[in-house]
């Protein structure tokens, strides 16, 4: 399994890689914007619908009841995470610019991942039923919680982004009735969903891919690549690697020391140290516009990639010891 998931991230991570590629040689322009701009639309509102009819009711009760857990992984998700980019500033911002800063910004103050999470964690011997439970209560509350965030972190001034308030509406609109749809539709279509994750899986990823390419084009008319040089693509690579060791030690660290047992360690270790793409792509697109888009994305694409390679050598390595004394201080770092 964990070799299956591994062709599976190195694949994405090849056709994320080209249509980087052919958003920068061959941007959408004109009417083929608009178009592109209706199927992305569309695409995200698909992509929600299935998450709401993934998510099992009976999962959430399970793991419902395990609240120091969830209070912990929300903390450092939503908490922990935009704390570290802020102290960050003095730092980051000389060596990344504003706009990538900002991307940076954006990055810390979203939802956790479903999918991953859940996948890494099972595979970690970790406790299932709670990370389905908190994963998922995450992403519901980053449709809230993230726009809140980004207004307060980012200062953002009029031009740049709509009011807190008109983001949690356009993001309710565009994200969470899809999403509540399919998860109330979910007893007539549960089933057919759960015999066909596979197949359903690749539509997950050809929306966000669709997206990624509706959005680099916009930035890329817009001169991305004139603002944003290979040495500070580099520089940010290190950045989101040094952010991920941070937090998957800080995660480890505490984790052990609210007396929490190893399967509940490993939730908390990776439910609170992820970052969702299915979500903050789309969300990306709500709240930001124009030339600010693709720094936008930019960490947030290298992060995905970065934590999704480094946890499946932690989940290996957790299944493989069996240790029950799961010891923050032999956390590898990226």
């Amino acid at each position: 399994m964990l070799n299956h998931l591994r062709l599976l991230f190195a694949r994405f991570t090849l056709v994320l890689l080209a249509v980087v590629a052919a958003a920068t040689l061959w941007p959408a322009r004109g009417q083929g914007a608009v178009l592109f701009d209706w199927l992305t639309a569309a695409a995200i509102a698909l992509l929600f619908f299935m998450h709401g009819a993934k998510l099992s009711r009976q999962a959430i009760i399970a793991g419902a009841t395990h609240w120091r857990l969830h209070l912990l992984v929300f903390a450092c998700t939503f908490v922990m995470f935009p704390v570290i980019g802020v102290l960050l500033k003095p730092v980051l911002l000389p060596l990344l610019g504003e706009q990538l800063y900002m991307g940076v910004l954006f990055l810390c103050v979203l939802p956790g991942t479903v999918q991953s999470a859940i996948a890494f964690t099972s595979l970690a011997g970790g406790n299932v039923p709670a990370a389905v439970c908190s994963a998922s209560a995450s992403s519901i509350l980053g449709i809230l919680l993230t726009p809140l965030l980004v207004a307060a972190l980012l200062n953002m001034q009029a031009g740049e982004a709509v009011s807190p308030l008109d983001s949690i509406l356009s993001i309710s609109a565009q994200l969470l009735l899809p999403f509540v749809a399919g998860h109330v539709l979910r007893p007539l279509i549960g089933g057919f969903v759960d015999r066909n994750r596979a197949w359903l899986g690749k539509i997950d990823q050809g929306s966000i891919l669709l997206v990624v390419y509706t959005a680099l084009s916009a930035s890329v008319v817009e001169g991305l690549w004139h603002t944003v040089s290979m040495t500070r693509l580099m520089v940010l690579a290190l950045v989101c690697c040094v952010l991920l060791a941070q937090v998957l030690w800080l995660t480890a660290v505490l984790g052990r020391r609210l007396g929490f047992n190893r399967a509940d360690r490993i939730t908390i270790i990776f439910g609170g140290s992820k970052k969702s793409m299915a979500t903050g792509v789309p969300m990306a697109k709500v709240l930001f516009g124009g030339a600010m888009l693709g720094p936008a994305l930019l960490p947030l694409m290298l992060f995905h990639q970065i934590q999704l390679m480094v946890c499946a050598v932690l989940a290996q390595k957790y299944a493989r010891e069996g240790d029950p004394d799961l010891n923050p201080e032999q956390t590898p770092a990226p």
